[in-house]
């Protein structure tokens, strides 16, 4: 569900004062891009959102629900918005949960 090995490299990649920024920006985004995901959305626009939550999560581990927000993506009249939503949820949960047991870096 969590790609921690990119958690750990992004957090040795900015330090730990901008980890935990990047965290914090990443989560106001994604809950505000999460409320406006509807399926009354524009195919164009649905895949917008998507692609703009699938990279975001990339880029901090949440992989399970950068996979799904992939396959919407690509098929949006297809997207399992309630998945998508569920995963999310799932996945910022065990992110923060499994935050606290992460070591302080690689090579320190």
């Amino acid at each position: 569900m969590i790609d921690w090995n990119r958690v750990q490299a992004l957090r040795d990649e900015v330090g730990a004062d901008d980890f935990a920024e990047v965290v914090d920006l990443f989560l106001e985004e994604a809950d505000e891009a999460l409320g406006g995901l509807t399926a009354r959305l524009a195919p164009a626009a649905l895949q917008a959102a998507l692609h703009f939550l699938k990279g975001s999560a990339l880029n901090l581990g949440f992989a399970e629900f950068a996979r799904l927000c992939q396959i919407g993506e690509k098929t949006p009249d297809k997207a399992d918005l309630a998945a998508i939503q569920a995963t999310y949820t799932v996945s910022k949960a065990a992110f923060a949960k499994g935050l606290a047991r992460l070591p302080l870096s690689r090579t320190g």
